[in-house]
């Protein structure tokens, strides 16, 4: 998974082709709308309030096309005084997504608020927010399967063709359901995100006070490992398609795999992030005026049935999509803050 996703200049996000929007394989909620980033942004301003008003940093890991910066960046340009004292830096390890980015984003927030780089721990500890839109869905996996009461993990080999190999799992990942709690039934299939736990340990190094804002789709634990989960969840999306069939188009379509949010929160719990709160992504954006910000906005435009249109269009779609993605913040050093966009609370086992 890996190597069809980041091989350098071969992998599927860091080769040149569009990868979101009409002409890529999928839509991201920033693709349709500048709306998501002016609620997330608003989101962003509270948290600058609740850390005391200072010098803030947005890390933004995986900016895609650069559509969410600039929709937070134009957004947070009319609260002047947080604008003063906020740096935007974006985390992309591709180098032609990286180019991308830059060719889309506004260049007088290249030059007065954003700075790439290649890895969280080459920016100074910090106070602000770490921010990761759809982004651990495509972190690397190992894929076990519970046979006979023993842990095994999926190998890829090739013999005329692509194959899988069963050998026995490795102590991280059997302790990882242990850690958690969770004993998978017989002949279940399962991803472990290792890569994750490592991700929300260098965060926490680097946060010095702030937020950890998490959008992405998958389930707790306790939904995870349900029967209806028993084949794993790994999915590929090609030209708007979805499909099982990891071994076919290497390097030309995205792999993916659901988050544990369950597994971020035990982790993040451990070195240092406490839970501020988990909901779906329609509570997170209703919790923030999502319905009021498409009030105003259709009342500004009530003669223009186009415009209209498109606003039921946009609410239905980010509505819709909001159901399937999940919303997990964390913080460190602050003190049971209040977060407008977790009014609607979900548990989170």
């Amino acid at each position: 998974m890996e190597i069809a996703l980041y091989y350098p200049s071969l992998g599927y996000y860091t080769s040149s082709p569009d990868k979101i929007g009409k002409h890529g394989d999928f839509y991201t909620s920033p693709y349709f709308t500048n709306v998501f980033g002016n609620v997330i942004a608003k989101q962003l301003e509270e948290m600058w309030c609740l850390a005391g008003k200072k010098d803030f940093t947005i890390v933004e890991y995986g900016a895609g096309m650069g559509s969410l910066c600039v929709d937070i960046l134009h957004q947070l340009k009319h609260s002047k005084e947080f604008y003063k004292k906020l740096r935007y830096c974006i985390i992309e390890k591709s180098e032609a997504m990286r180019e991308k980015e830059k060719k889309i984003i506004d260049h007088d927030f290249i030059n007065e608020k954003i700075t790439w780089y290649d890895s969280i721990e080459d920016i100074p500890s910090f106070t602000g927010c770490v921010l990761a839109n759809e982004v651990l869905d495509n972190f690397s996996v190992h894929k076990v399967l519970m046979k006979e009461k023993e842990l095994k993990e999926i190998f890829v080999d090739y013999d005329n063709g692509f194959i899988e190999v069963l050998k026995p799992a490795g102590d991280d990942l059997r302790e990882y359901f242990t850690a958690l709690g969770i004993e998978l039934p017989n002949d279940f299939f399962a991803e472990v995100n290792l890569e994750a736990i490592e991700w929300i340990k260098r965060i926490s190094s680097s946060l010095e006070k702030g937020f950890v804002l998490t959008i992405d789709y998958g389930y707790p634990s306790s939904e995870l490992y349900q029967s209806h989960h028993r084949l794993g969840t790994i999915v590929c999306y090609n030209k708007h398609t979805v499909n099982d069939l990891p071994y076919n188009n290497i390097g030309q379509q995205d792999i993916t795999a659901h988050v544990n949010f369950s597994a971020l929160k035990f982790w993040g719990t451990k070195h240092g992030l406490n839970n501020c709160g988990f909901t779906n992504q329609s509570q997170f954006l209703l919790g923030l005026g999502l319905t009021e910000h498409l009030r105003k906005l259709e009342e500004h435009e009530k003669n223009n049935f186009e415009v209209r249109n498109k606003l039921m269009l946009l609410h239905t779609l980010l509505m819709s999509m909001g159901k399937k993605f999940k919303v997990l913040i964390q913080q460190k050093g602050l003190n049971n803050p209040f977060l407008s966009g977790l009014q609607f609370c979900q548990p989170l086992i």
